[in-house]
């Protein structure tokens, strides 16, 4: 359910937040059955705190660090996740 939102949402600029705190701002670039994530045009949300990432513009995230992915307010249909939460639930 959750890859084939994802995959509608390429080109949008999303925040992915890790599991060690670290948020980075991008465009998502590509995503896979995994949730791994590539972003594009990164910057780091806390500049203060992650120095050292100014300069990375492109990375690539492993599905099983992420801790949330925030995504674009207009990004999400209501009804659409709705309706696949609803069909996931009764199994099909």
């Amino acid at each position: 359910m959750f890859f084939s939102y994802f995959k509608d949402l390429v080109g949008r600029e999303v925040t992915v937040e890790l599991k060690n705190d670290l948020a980075i701002r991008g465009t998502l670039h590509s995503v896979d059955q995994y949730l791994n994530i590539k972003l594009e045009n990164t910057r780091v949300v806390d500049q203060d705190k992650y120095p050292h990432m100014l300069s990375v513009r492109n990375c690539f995230i492993r599905g099983s660090v992420v801790r949330y992915v925030q995504l674009p307010p207009d990004g999400v249909d209501i009804e659409l996740l709705h309706d696949a939460t609803r069909r996931e639930a009764r199994g099909g």
